[in-house]
Order: structure tokens, then C-alpha cells, then sequence
């Protein structure tokens, strides 16, 4: 029950009891109403300003854990990216030189995957440079695992056709020279017959007598069959495949058609001294990629390493060419 109030009448030195009026309790409760919803709204103001919310709470627990996660994802991402780099030697370094396979150019493996606008759908909160970097990460490791992948598919359809192209690698001297004294002049600067001056040689001669056979040093398809009484004068071209091609040059006589298929040791043609040459030989060539190679390299089928050693030493010590 509300307290009754008085108050001192100066008049008639008597205390009158208040009796408010119905517009005066109003106001009166109307002002305690405002005063308290004042300060309801400054206590929840005060709270969410230096004080956080169970809720509140939680959600930061879990964005540190997600940052912690981050950033563990990403130290797992570079053992994932030194695991791909091993790969890559090993498939550029290894299995691809098995194969004779050109290695992946590194513009190919590290393309990008996208602009910036690709990520922008994470951009605009507090961790979003940490989480846009862990996708670029996870796009680019993913990039370069497709590409390994695709790289290995080649290399599985290379083995395949191994052993055909290991058949078809020019790897037999092209004249029967187990002794190695038909070995005239091999790759390098010579000094030329005819006009006496220093000239590249881009193959290697071996003396013969004219009508010595010659072999196909590798399985192959002829190619050319030139007649011709200028340059190499009678040569033969064998198309190998897998990029290799070998000529013969200076013949006397042929052996083969255009269109012939070869087998490695098969007669082709014989020794001769047709076209710009000084004596009979054979000028043979080997072509990789159609780029001319030192043919030297390439008798692994023949020679044992004193004998290669002995064949190097022999063709180097020549200073002039037979063609």
C-alpha cells in the first residue's frame, strides 16, 4: 500500500494530506517508465561495449580455432609442394631423360589458375587475407598435381612404346668396324678436301672399300633415296621415329627403295665416293628432333666404354674430312 504524504499548510500551521490528481500520477508514472527504460538502455549499452556474450564467446573460440587450422593447412601445404617439387625432378631429371622426352617447361607447371576476382567472394572479413592465400595455395598445388598427373600419363604410354623405340634408336656403328680402324673423321671443325678451308663437320666418316655394305643402324622407315652426283652424291634417309632420323652419304650403289621398311643390321646400300668426296667412305649422319647430333653418342649397341673411349680419341685426332 502507497505511503500517505503530507504537507505543512503555513496557514493554517496544520500538515494537509497530498491527494494527486489522475493527470499528476500520469506524469509521475510516465517519468518512472522513461527513467527506467533510460537506464535499461545504458546498462545493455555498457554491457555490449566491454562485455562479450556467451555467444559471443564461442564464436571467438572458434575463429581462433579456425585460424590455428589455417594456419596448420599451410604448413601442410609445403610438405605437399616439396613432395611435388621431388616429382617434378624426378619426371624432368629421370623419367623423361629415360624416354628421351622433352621436360615440361616450367611457364606450363606454374600457371596460374585465376585473377583476383576469382577470390573475391572471401574478401571483406577479419581473416580473409589468410584464407584467400590458403586458396591460392590449394588451387596452385591442385594446378600442378594435374599437370604431374598428365605428365605421367605420357610417360606410361612412352614405356609402352619402350621397347619398339629402343629398337628403332640408331645404336650400331653403320659399317662393320669391330676393330674401329675404319674410323676416319668424326663430329667438329675440319679441314675440308676440296677447298681447303675450316668447316664444321656434321657427321662422321668411315673409310671402307667401295661395295662395303652398310646397315640401317635402326628400325625405319626410307624416307629418301637421292641419286644425286653433287654433295652427298647417292644418299639414303631413314625416318626411325620417336624424332630420329640417320642419313648415309657418298654411296655407290643402293640396297632399299623409298618406302621400305627396315629392320637394325638390314643392308641398305654399299660404300662408294659418289658426289663431293676424295675417297671412297660412308658419311653418316644422325638427326634428333631435326637437329643434327654427334653420332658418336650413339653406338651404345656396338662398343664397350674402352672402345668408345678409343673411337673418341681416334675421330678427334683428324684434322681434315673425307667430304
Amino acid at each position: 500500500m502507497a505511503k500517505v504524504k503530507y504537507k505543512f499548510n503555513h496557514n493554517s500551521l496544520k500538515y494537509d494530506k497530498i491527494v494527486l490528481s489522475n493527470k499528476q500520477k500520469f506524469y509521475r508514472i510516465l517519468t518512472y517508465l522513461t527513467a527506467t527504460i533510460l537506464i535499461g538502455i545504458i546498462y545493455n549499452l555498457v554491457f555490449a561495449l566491454f562485455f562479450d556474450t556467451p555467444k559471443e564467446k564461442g564464436l571467438i573460440r572458434e575463429n581462433a580455432q579456425l585460424a590455428d587450422q589455417y594456419y596448420n593447412l599451410n604448413n601442410r601445404f609445403e610438405l605437399v609442394e616439396h613432395t611435388l617439387e621431388d616429382l617434378k625432378k624426378r619426371d624432368d631429371n629421370i623419367y623423361r631423360v629415360i624416354f628421351e622426352a622433352e621436360p615440361i617447361p616450367a611457364s606450363v607447371r606454374m600457371a596460374g589458375v585465376g585473377g583476383v576476382n576469382r577470390y573475391k567472394d572471401l574478401q571483406g572479413y577479419k581473416s580473409s587475407k589468410l584464407v584467400m592465400e590458403t586458396s591460392q595455395r590449394l588451387d596452385k598445388i591442385t594446378k600442378q598435381i594435374y599437370v604431374q598427373t598428365k605428365s605421367y600419363d605420357e610417360v606410361i604410354e612412352l614405356a609402352k612404346n619402350k621397347e619398339k623405340m629402343v629398337a628403332c634408336v640408331p645404336a650400331i656403328m653403320p659399317i662393320s668396324n669391330k676393330d674401329l680402324r675404319r674410323t676416319a673423321s668424326g663430329w667438329g671443325w675440319r679441314i675440308h678436301p676440296i677447298y681447303k678451308i675450316r668447316k664444321f663437320h656434321y657427321g662422321m666418316d668411315f673409310t671402307a672399300s667401295t661395295g662395303t655394305e652398310i646397315y640401317a643402324t635402326g628400325d625405319g622407315v626410307v624416307e629418301l633415296v637421292d641419286n644425286s652426283m653433287r654433295g652427298y652424291g647417292k644418299r639414303i634417309i631413314i625416318d626411325h621415329g620417336f624424332g630420329y632420323k640417320t642419313l648415309y652419304g657418298h654411296l655407290n650403289d643402293f640396297n632399299v627403295r623409298m618406302g621400305q621398311k627396315v629392320k637394325r643390321g638390314d643392308v641398305i646400300g654399299f660404300v662408294g665416293s659418289t658426289g663431293t668426296s676424295t675417297a671412297p667412305h660412308l658419311h653418316y649422319e644422325v638427326i634428333m628432333n631435326n637437329q643434327k647430333v654427334n653420332p658418336v653418342h650413339y653406338y651404345f649397341n656396338d662398343l664397350t666404354a674402352e672402345e668408345f673411349d678409343k673411337m673418341i680419341f681416334i675421330s678427334s685426332n683428324s684434322g681434315q674430312s673425307f667430304d
